[in-house]
């Protein structure tokens, strides 16, 4: 970056809003207002509890007009801050408006100068700050203003209160009523909110100007603001949007052309949903997956992948910007496409998805089976290419299922080594040309070889399964029960409360605390404690001693009679006569013994040892 292209300079919070210089313009593709109570207090307190001239951190803004009267800048990074002092002053014009015939001539002049810092004459927009459009940010700061008295009257947009710009002018307006409750005279009020305008005048910010946003871009990782950090994907954003700008801006189409670059990338976040882990996750394995030719552009010489052979938390964004330079173009439909498709895997998109897919997809999520997305991903973008058809896609997805799950109990092969084994049999698909089902059956051999051996597994199955992985184990007695559904008793097994529990959760037949009650000293042990706390020890935890029954906390330490017919305030079993396949072999028993366990141990571990074949 070429330092003769920053002008770095200390303002007054005073002379930045000042009347006669400078707009603020936060660009459409910037996240939306995000700060919250921390940072709102953070920021109160800053000024409030320090001396006049405190520090609140810096702002970089990209001149975008040669109007040396109101230059108008856009806000690449600190708009969370200058958006919070802007409903900080309008909280402070609302609250001495309403002193407005206490106030002297002075303090009148000061009261309009503080409208001006929210508002100009002459300024086409009227508005000093011009939030961005992003959650109905700039609707809802226009209403604040009207409401506050500094805009002509307008109504307030919907639901406006239960957003953060609204949220945070109230929080503002009870901090600065809790500091004027004990000030009995009027006159008193005005000296306070007197004062912290002044401290928000004399505090100042560093603001950094720049010529592109190519050299705002490479700040962005250098600058520890007080604001909440830009995540890679807010990076990666920034600069695909920027170059994107610059381009519709070469074809003279600026507002239309940023505007359906700005849709579609919102697409693709909506395609990958809110959870920031899943959207870094899919822009990793998106270049994995498609490595090969992603380096196409760049390969010189005998390097095949110079832009790395693995995209990773730290090299991703390097990875990204270097493709994004090339062509932003390209790297938007890329992206897009790509992200429709994992959508898919998701169940983000699921209109086009027949029940087969969707069950299968939901299986891989179920298992932990994510790392083998960007395998899924490489097949729904060539499916045509490779011949294979959706039976081929959900027998690939019963496969991987069968290996997460071994994968989950024996540790093997182990999670650092997941990625790169998808890689490379991607890399084996292209070398080799295979299609259809021959897909299948390499990866197959493939997975096979790499996971434990059936000996290994079999003695996972018949260890403390429960102890060693709960969730493993939940989802494999799910499909023990699942595989004797029929339409007409079909359960969802994996329904939630509002509270996110399973309605069905695992049942320890014979209990797990460590005070055993006295019915089942009697039963498993004839009395004797220690060795009842003996076998519990070896066997609470295995597959025989669980079952599935909805959660009824309740449950646990009654005796197994009191458990088997267990009924709800309705007449409803709840207990082990709930009608599920898993519990043939317990409903039936007037005692449970460790016999028992080990029976239904075995014949589970042979049921599932089928199940999961590989």
């Amino acid at each position: 970056m070429n330092t003769s292209n920053i002008n770095v300079n200390k303002y007054a919070i005073s002379r930045m809003f000042d009347s006669e210089k400078y707009i603020y313009e936060i660009p459409k593709y910037q996240r939306e207002y995000i700060w919250a109570v921390r940072e709102w207090e953070a920021l109160f307190d800053d000024l409030t509890e320090n001396e006049e001239g405190h520090f609140l951190g810096s702002v970089i803004c990209i001149s975008s007009t040669s109007d040396t009267l109101s230059p108008r800048f856009e806000v690449v990074d600190g708009q969370q801050r200058l958006t919070t002092i802007s409903i900080l002053f309008a909280a402070l014009y609302k609250a001495l408006n309403e002193y407005k015939d206490a106030l002297d001539e002075d303090q009148q002049a000061d009261v309009l100068q503080l409208k001006r810092k929210l508002v100009l004459k002459n300024a086409d927009s009227g508005l000093r700050l011009v939030p961005q459009i992003q959650g109905n940010n700039r609707e809802d700061y226009l209403g604040l203003l009207a409401k506050v008295g500094v805009l002509s009257p307008r109504p307030s947009p919907r639901y406006a209160g239960n957003r953060k710009i609204e949220k945070a002018y109230k929080y503002f307006t009870k901090r600065i009523n809790a500091m004027l409750d004990d000030k009995p005279e009027p006159s008193d009020k005005i000296d306070v909110l007197f004062d912290i305008l002044g401290k928000v005048n004399t505090a100042f910010l560093v603001m950094i100007e720049v010529q592109s946003h190519a050299d705002a871009y490479t700040l962005f990782e250098s600058l520890n603001n007080r604001g909440t950090p830009l995540t890679a994907i807010d990076l990666i954003k920034t600069n695909l949007l920027a170059r994107l700008d610059a381009k519709a801006r070469e074809a003279h189409n600026e507002e239309d052309g940023i505007d359906d670059y700005f849709k579609r990338w919102l697409a693709i976040l909506n395609f990958l949903g809110d959870d920031y882990a899943t959207q870094e996750r899919f822009f990793r394995q998106n270049y994995n997956a498609f490595r090969k030719e992603l380096n196409t552009p760049f390969s010189k010489g005998e390097r095949l992948y110079p832009l790395g052979t693995l995209a990773t938390r730290s090299n991703m964004l390097d990875i990204y910007e270097k493709i994004i330079n090339k062509d932003p173009v390209a790297a938007l439909d890329n992206l897009y496409a790509n992200a429709e498709l994992y959508a898919e895997i998701l169940l983000n998109k699921t209109e086009h998805l027949t029940d087969g897919l969707k069950e299968s997809y939901l299986c891989l999520q179920r298992v932990q089976g994510s790392p083998a997305y960007m395998f899924i991903l490489y097949l729904l973008k060539y499916r045509d290419a490779l011949k294979l058809c959706e039976g081929d896609i959900i027998d690939i997805c019963k496969l991987l299922v069968n290996f997460f799950i071994r994968r989950s109990l024996t540790d093997t092969p182990p999670t650092r080594d997941l990625t790169r084994i998808f890689m490379s049999f991607i890399e084996e698909i292209e070398q080799e040309s295979y299609c259809g089902k021959a897909i299948y059956d390499r990866l197959y051999n493939v997975l096979k070889k790499k996971s434990a051996p059936d000996d290994i597994f079999r003695q996972k199955l018949y260890g403390n399964i429960y102890e060693e992985n709960a969730d493993a184990t939940r989802f494999i007695l799910c499909m023990l029960e699942q595989r004797g559904m029929t339409r007409e008793n079909a359960k969802d097994l994996w329904q939630k409360t509002k509270s996110n529990q399973y309605v069905w959760s695992i049942e320890h037949i014979m209990p797990q605390g460590h005070n055993i009650p006295e019915s089942w000293l009697q039963m498993i042990a004839n009395g004797d404690r220690d060795k009842a706390r003996e076998y519990q020890e070896a066997y609470v935890h295995t597959l025989g001693n669980l079952t599935l029954t909805r959660y009824n906390p309740t449950l646990g330490n009654k005796s197994f009679v009191e458990k088997r017919d267990r009924k709800d305030g309705r007449g409803n079993s709840i207990g082990y006569k709930n009608g599920l396949r898993l519990n043939d072999d317990v409903r039936d028993k007037d005692t449970w013994s460790v016999e028992c366990i080990k029976a239904r141990t075995e014949r589970m571990v042979e049921e599932i040892m089928t199940m999961f074949a590989l």
